[in-house]
């Protein structure tokens, strides 16, 4: 496993929810977190701004770099790769975690509405990957993680919200896209998705009853850690699953993920884009779907 220590990681979204988790999870290994995140002021109704995230990381062992982003700018991501290479000096990963989400079908979807899906979720990916590219050649383990869920046909995810099923697969897609094309960099680039659905404050859902069915953005820093201390020629052109890239990796204990620990083993609900398993339930092991052939070439 590659050292995580002093490689400079710029996450999008960072400033609560997953993004913080990774971020803390790598700054433990002495990364340098770039916390890029429109959220520089205190929200009365959402705790952490990219400064109180920076601070943790910081408190964890890492060095911290909060800059307010608008992902959907290219000034912004030009300001963001600019002060990051002159405080750290280059780029050794960047992890796509910003997102946009409107369940609602093409009548209901206001094109205000999904032209801000499209720009913060596809758009954003392609902005930053191609703007930090230079540096990311210059890494010795360069990545680009995105998080975004695996290509699935089935018309249940195109018939009730088709407008976000686009934007979250063309992510996907891109992905695919910029592997092959960035091979030559030695860049891997991946995608990631959870197999059940995290509960953040910022996606709260349903009450005690689906909380009881949820895990916490854990999971997901756990499975981004481990994705970015692998061998860039490891893995690439990968749409990960968090769950199943854990257990290849001989993670055994998923109890610990639960957003509601004194719940009852009552079965998981799986997140969007991932179809259950028939026999998959509570503590189960599912089928290695999500991972795939690895693409060492």
């Amino acid at each position: 496993m590659a050292s995580l220590n002093n490689k400079t990681i710029i996450i999008t979204g960072a400033s609560r929810g997953i993004g913080r988790e990774i971020a803390l999870a790598c700054a433990r290994d002495g990364a340098n977190i770039v916390i890029a995140a429109k959220s520089d002021e205190p929200n009365p109704k959402l705790e952490g701004t990219i400064h109180s995230v920076a601070r943790e990381v910081e408190e964890a062992g890492g060095q911290a770099l909060a800059i307010k982003v608008d992902v959907r700018s290219e000034e912004d991501v030009d300001n963001l790769i600019a002060k990051t290479v002159e405080r750290f000096g280059g780029i050794d990963a960047i992890i796509n975690n910003a997102g946009a989400i409107a369940l609602a079908g093409v009548e209901s979807t206001p094109l205000k509405k999904l032209d801000l899906m499209m720009q913060v979720n596809f758009r954003a990916v392609f902005l930053l990957s191609q703007k930090a590219l230079p540096h990311l050649k210059k890494s010795d383990n360069p990545h680009i993680l995105s998080l975004c869920p695996p290509l699935d046909m089935d018309r249940r995810w195109l018939r009730n919200h088709s407008p976000y099923t686009l934007t979250k697969y063309g992510m996907s897609m891109l992905t695919l896209g910029m592997s092959d094309e960035f091979k030559r960099y030695g860049i891997s680039v991946n995608a990631l998705w959870p197999r059940t659905v995290i509960h953040t404050a910022a996606t709260s859902f349903g009450g005690k009853q689906s909380f009881d069915r949820a895990r916490n953005p854990l999971i997901m820093a756990d499975a981004a850690h481990t994705l970015l201390q692998t061998s860039a020629r490891e893995i690439t052109g990968q749409l990960l699953i968090d769950e199943d890239f854990l257990r290849s990796r001989g993670e055994t204990n998923f109890d610990q993920y639960r957003a509601n620990p004194d719940s009852d083993k009552t079965d998981l609900m799986p997140d969007l884009f991932v179809q259950p398993a028939d026999t998959y339930v509570y503590g189960d092991q599912p089928p290695l779907g999500g991972l795939g052939p690895v693409d060492t070439k």
